[in-house]
């Protein structure tokens, strides 16, 4: 995945609360396990008016032509909430978004952005509406966030401080998930197997 360092994009307010992964990216679109073409049917009950997804809804907001590429994502407390599914994450980054913006996060859901490139910023309430206030109805408004210095830039100009796990920060400006942080220590796995092999051999099997 891409390192994710900063980035400036269209925000497209949802504001709801308890938008769970069913929501994202519903059951009956899970039959593939390539990462890739969910976001097609990203908020598909939301975006469609029909079961096939040929009638859009013109009132939902992805729908409308200004917020068509947007890859900011604000809305409201516990988003991704459900089940474990890394399918949302999935539709979320094939579709465009690369920052999404709310009070509070499911905690799977969470571990699942930062393994896909995803960041997810947490802000108080009062901010969170501060932004809403901003950008709703006001279309092409974008939003900026800064990893390395931990903040967002609304688009009054005030930058939000926010906080991130270390680890999770050191993976998304390096652009690895777990599996790929673990191979910068090849060498080390190598020399740790082979002194094992060595001088404990009866703990390796073939």
């Amino acid at each position: 995945m891409k390192p994710f360092i900063k980035h400036s994009g269209i925000v497209a307010p949802i504001d709801r609360v308890n938008i769970d992964t069913d929501a994202i990216i519903p059951k009956q679109f899970l039959r593939k396990i390539e990462r890739t073409g969910f976001g097609k049917h990203l908020f598909h009950e939301w975006r469609f008016l029909d079961y096939e997804g040929t009638q859009e809804n013109p009132d939902f907001i992805l729908n409308k032509e200004a917020y068509r590429q947007s890859s900011v994502l604000l809305t409201r407390d516990n988003f991704g909430c459900g089940s474990s599914r890394e399918h949302a994450p999935w539709a979320l980054a094939d579709y465009g978004f690369l920052l999404i913006i709310a009070p509070s996060f499911a905690d799977i859901f969470y571990n699942n952005c930062v393994k896909n490139g995803i960041l997810l910023v947490t802000l108080p309430t009062k901010d969170i509406d501060d932004l809403f206030n901003q950008v709703e109805g006001k279309p092409n408004t974008e939003i900026s966030a800064d990893l390395e210095k931990q903040v967002v830039i609304a688009p009054n100009g005030r930058e939000h401080s926010f906080e991130i796990n270390s680890f999770a920060k050191e993976c998304l400006l390096k652009g690895l998930d777990q599996i790929g942080w673990t191979m910068q220590f090849t060498d080390k796995i190598d020399t740790f197997e082979t002194h094992l092999k060595t001088n404990q051999p009866w703990l390796v099997t073939s």
